[in-house]
């Protein structure tokens, strides 16, 4: 019971950090793609968007990495031997990502290191949302095996699967149209800026279908248990609603309504983490690990789920203010 509130919120947590950090990431991601004339403006815009908040967003990695480590001491265990060498690249890749970023605005305003700096930036940007999206992905391919509580399978299992990668694939264009429809709503004061970036959530918008459709087809050999949990009874009503969104997303970034696109796309993103989560349940890694296996005991987990929602009384306050006072300004939609 306690372990399943925990995951819930970890979960939750995830989700977060996905709509938040994950649309930094999808912005670094353009930053790399800025080509033409208004590239440099381009570029200038997403720093604009990042800058306030991109630090406090990290908060809910760290959250995750916290109650698993709290409440799930052996898969924490688990998790880091088999995928240490993913995890430790994409912890490479975000230190990079955000020492690269802080480098570029301090540094001196010459093209060429304004140039060297954003290359960086730009593939840290790329590169770590696709790990990320790997080890997601290597977590349901069951090829990560465990007996006796000792690691039998090795540290390249499971994340280096044409399932994961293609996981890793669809994270990559996920937070790309998340950031893209998000920016629309950022660039609010230069039309041609907005245009670019509607073009731009549009085509990655569109695209993440074809993506999806190859993950859930390498599901079936790749990750059969996931494949499983896909066509479970609740899945058809939860990928009809998660179309419904895509379609209505690109509908209302077609016809500009940039507010309404950003919500559907949070809402697209959150449907399908809640799915895959509930296709992964009750599993931490498939096959041989189960959140009720790897969970703290029932006393550890209680004062956790309290810890948590004292804490909630001053984080959820704090981000509405940080966000009030950095983005408050975008909450009117203009006129067309």
């Amino acid at each position: 019971m306690f372990e399943n509130a925990v995951a819930v919120f970890m979960v939750g947590a995830l989700i977060i950090y996905a709509l938040m950090g994950g649309a930094d990431f999808g912005g670094g991601f353009w930053d790399f793609c800025a080509r033409g004339p208004r590239a440099l403006r381009q570029r200038e815009a997403i720093a604009r968007a990042i800058g306030p908040i991109w630090e406090a967003n990290h908060v809910w990695l760290i959250l995750v990495i916290v109650l698993l480590f709290s409440g799930f001491p052996v898969g924490f265990a688990a998790i880091m031997t088999a995928l240490n060498i993913p995890l430790t690249l994409m912890l490479f890749g975000i230190v990079l990502r955000g020492s690269t970023f802080a480098f570029r605005k301090y540094d001196r305003d010459e093209e060429k290191i304004h140039r060297r700096w954003s290359v960086a930036f730009g593939t840290a940007s790329v590169f770590t949302p696709l790990v990320q999206g790997m080890t997601l992905g290597a977590l349901a391919t069951g090829r990560i095996r465990f007996a006796q509580g000792s690691l039998t399978s090795g540290y390249l299992a499971g994340w280096l699967t044409p399932f994961a990668l293609a996981c890793g694939i669809f994270a990559l264009a996920l937070f790309a149209f998340l950031a893209a429809t998000y920016l629309t709503v950022d660039t609010i004061d230069a039309p041609d800026l907005q245009n670019d970036f509607r073009t731009r959530a549009l085509w990655s918008g569109g695209l993440l279908w074809p993506i999806a459709g190859i993950v859930f087809v390498l599901s079936k050999s790749g990750a059969p248990d996931m494949f499983r949990g896909l066509t479970n009874w609740w899945a058809p009503y939860l990928l009809g609603m998660t179309i419904l969104l895509a379609i209505g997303c690109l509908l209302v970034l077609w016809q500009r309504h940039f507010l309404w696109a950003r919500a559907a796309a949070a809402g697209e993103v959150t449907l399908v983490l809640g799915g895959w989560s509930l296709a992964h349940y009750p599993h931490l890694i498939m096959p041989d690990l189960t959140l009720h296996d790897t969970a703290a005991p029932a006393a550890t987990l209680r004062l956790l789920l309290i810890a948590l929602c004292a804490g909630a009384v001053l984080l959820l306050p704090s981000l509405f203010f940080l966000f009030r006072i950095f983005k408050g300004s975008q909450i009117i939609e203009p006129k067309k």
